[in-house]
């Protein structure tokens, strides 16, 4: 009987996409699409264990857009290919 009913206890499951990138581990924890811009997700990254503000990532310009409404461009340091690569995966 104990048994039964710990199966009705369990706790959510939290499932998140990681990758290691450059000795970091990054991880999608949540994303969204954009229902008007296609190209546009709106994520939080976890890095190395420490979640990160909300940010947008413009797959098609490739450009992220910090909390603080600054617009950087993907290069050195910015998982935006991996953000831009989540639905990409075959």
């Amino acid at each position: 009987m104990l048994l039964l009913i710990s199966f009705f206890w369990a706790l959510p499951a939290e499932a998140s996409v990681c990758h290691n990138d450059r000795g970091r581990e990054i991880c999608i924890v949540d994303i969204k699409r954009s229902a008007k811009n296609y190209w546009e997700y709106r994520v939080i990254l976890s890095v190395d264990g420490v979640k990160q503000p909300l940010e947008v990532y413009n797959c098609r310009d490739r450009t992220t857009v910090k909390k603080d409404g600054t617009v950087l461009a993907f290069g050195q340091n910015n998982p935006g290919e991996i953000v831009c690569g989540f639905f990409n995966q075959k």
